[in-house]
């Protein structure tokens, strides 16, 4: 039986996991913190009130996820329980923005997202217009631009109202990268799939789900509870030391293994990967082009409120400019958690803690929330890798049994989980 090891349990490493255990390899798992999950992990925070399970970012699944719904149903996490859907809406608390009408969210592809565009208010038939031309024009295109092109150039054309209020939200929310510095081609990837792409089961691919749970109860402890039950070795609170070849395959920590799985960051992949570079090119070249990448921080605000958000929404989109950062926020309680308790998500986070809480709590006055009592400010400094023209990222395989399974490895997508799942499972069904 083939011995593969995984190091890391992102998403895409417990994906990795899954996928080589089904396929009949001994599996085990090495994991340097005490929880799984990664980036996409439950916290526990202190209140007044006691202990609150929270996550470490608010994450924003949709209907085109289809590899990691479908993992999410195999580990027994069925997504239409611990899910909450709403069809396609990034909705403002003046009652402006996109939204797709009722009597239109089970319309097919790209019907839905038609309606939704002919219907926004606050945009004139100018707008409407410009839009559906340019996303007809995407769609005969294939959805392939000049991929020099950032996001702002391919929407040039587009009135400002519409640039505004939802070309860079939607960048910012799916690539974790500025309109201006964004890769027009993946934008266009991303459109691809969620506007005009199938769904997984009843949702269309547009349609939006907000965790109902801690993002620990949809992958992370369903997968360890898989894994387990099919004799996989996981360990929590284990950071692996050492990472190297031997005549038969690999060494990790001295234990033997045929294959391994790295679902670290490049960071801590270059340090493992030291001493095999020196004997294996393509680990050399992997590592050089992984530490070139840039990253991008996501910082997540939690407050109480005293009021809900306008119109019971359960997420707003925001205004924001240079002291305005946040471009959501959620209602932590009409997903089912507890009274009050709000999460300020500001994608491409670049001020300081204090300077980022102040200016979001500047925002929620503006909405009419009352006086905020802030729980915390979690912040991923290195949440996603900037998402630029024509960017090289390294591939996932570098020969000999060894891979690299992570968002920022080569693919079409930004770093978002859908990414990290599909990288996972493909690396970790092979055998080579």
């Amino acid at each position: 039986m083939t011995r593969t090891a995984v190091i890391g349990s992102g998403w895409a490493g417990l994906a990795a996991a899954v996928a080589a255990t089904g396929a009949g390899q001994h599996v085990t798992l090495f994991e340097a913190a005490r929880t799984l999950g990664g980036r996409a992990r439950t916290l526990m925070l202190d209140t007044p009130t006691g202990p609150l399970a929270v996550d470490n970012g608010q994450h924003i699944l949709i209907g085109a996820y289809t590899a990691t719904l479908g993992l999410m149903a195999r580990l027994g996490a069925p997504p239409e329980t611990v899910l909450h859907a709403l069809p396609l809406a990034l909705p403002f608390a003046d009652g402006t923005g996109l939204r797709t009408p009722t009597w239109a969210a089970r319309w097919p592809a790209p019907l839905d997202a038609l309606a939704a565009i002919a219907t926004t208010p606050g945009w004139g038939w100018r707008e409407k217009l410009s839009l559906t031309t340019a996303s007809l024009r995407w769609q005969f295109g294939g959805f392939y631009c000049d991929p020099q092109l950032t996001v702002a150039q391919l929407c040039a054309r587009l009135p400002a109202q519409v640039f505004q209020d939802l070309i860079e939200p939607l960048c910012v929310s799916a690539l974790n990268t500025a309109a201006h510095q964004a890769s027009a081609q993946v934008f266009l990837r991303v459109l691809k799939d969620a506007l005009f792409g199938a769904g997984h089961g009843p949702w269309n691919g547009a349609t939006l789900l907000l965790p109902r749970v801690p993002l620990g109860q949809l992958l992370p402890e369903p997968a360890q509870r898989w894994l387990q039950a099919r004799g996989a070795q996981v360990h929590t609170g284990r950071r692996v030391g050492t990472l190297l070849a031997s005549a038969s395959g690999w060494l990790v920590d001295g234990e033997p293994f045929d294959r391994v799985l790295l679902a670290t960051p490049p960071g801590a992949s270059a340090r493992l990967l030291e001493p095999v570079a020196k004997h294996l090119p393509a680990a050399a070249a992997w590592t050089a082009q992984a530490q070139a990448l840039r990253f991008e921080a996501i910082a997540t605000v939690y407050a109480l409120a005293q009021r809900p958000l306008p119109q019971g929404a359960a997420m707003l989109a925001l205004r924001h400019g240079p002291n305005a950062p946040a471009q959501f926020v959620f209602d932590k309680a009409a997903l089912g958690g507890p009274k009050g308790l709000l999460a300020f998500v500001v994608s491409a986070s670049g001020n300081d803690r204090e300077r980022l809480q102040a200016d979001v709590l500047t925002q929620a006055q503006a909405l009419g929330l009352g006086p905020l009592n802030v729980l915390q400010t979690v912040v991923e400094k290195r949440a996603t890798f900037a998402c630029t023209p024509q960017l090289q990222r390294p591939p996932s395989h570098m020969g000999n049994g060894l891979w690299a399974v992570a968002d920022f490895v080569a693919g079409p997508y930004p770093a978002t989980l859908e990414g990290a799942v599909r990288c996972g499972l493909a690396a970790g069904a092979r055998s080579d």
